[in-house]
C-alpha cells in the first residue's frame, strides 16, 4: 500500500481537528459518537465496547504521541478510519509513557473483502514513524493539510 492510497480510507467528516477529552475512554467514546453522527449509525455502543475490549489486551498507544485504537466490529460495514488531533496530550498508557496528541481509530467489519485492515494499520504505523511527518500531522488544523501530509 502506497501513501497515496491512504487517502481512500479517510474523509473530511471523520477528521476531528480538536478533540477535547480527559482520558482514553472519553476520547474513544467521543470519536465513536462523532462517527455515529457522521454516518448515521445506531450501534456506536457496540463499536465502543469492542474498542475498550481491545484496549484491555494492551494499549494501542504506540508512543511518540500517537495511538491507533483498532478493532473488528459487527457495528461496522466498511473499513473506516476516524482521525483526531488533541491540543493537549492525553494519557493513553503508551509504550513510551508519553501523552497522545494524534489518534487514528481504525474499524473493520468481521467479513472484510480484500483484507485491507492489517495492511492499512501497518501503513499508518509506518507513516507516523517519520518524525517530521508525524509532527506535521499533529499540527495540521484542517483536513486538507492533514491528508496532504499523510499522502506525501
Amino acid at each position: 500500500m502506497e501513501n497515496s492510497e491512504l487517502g481512500h480510507f479517510f474523509s473530511p467528516e471523520l477528521f476531528i481537528p480538536q478533540l477535547s477529552a480527559r482520558n482514553k475512554t472519553e476520547a474513544l467514546r467521543l470519536m465513536v459518537e462523532h462517527l455515529a453522527r457522521a454516518r448515521g449509525l445506531d450501534y456506536g455502543n457496540v463499536i465502543l465496547s469492542a474498542l475498550l475490549e481491545r484496549e484491555k489486551l494492551g494499549s494501542t498507544g504506540l508512543g511518540k504521541e500517537v495511538a491507533v485504537p483498532h478493532t473488528r466490529s459487527l457495528g461496522c460495514k466498511d473499513l473506516t478510519v476516524v482521525a483526531a488531533r488533541l491540543s493537549k496530550g492525553l494519557e493513553f498508557a503508551s509504550v513510551d509513557g508519553k501523552p497522545v496528541r494524534l489518534i487514528f481509530m481504525i474499524l473493520a467489519p468481521y467479513q472484510e473483502k480484500g483484507n485491507r485492515y492489517l495492511p492499512l494499520l501497518g501503513k499508518i504505523v509506518e507513516s507516523i514513524r517519520d518524525d517530521a511527518r508525524r509532527k506535521k500531522l499533529i499540527q495540521a488544523e484542517t483536513y486538507e493539510n492533514f491528508i496532504r501530509v499523510l499522502q506525501d
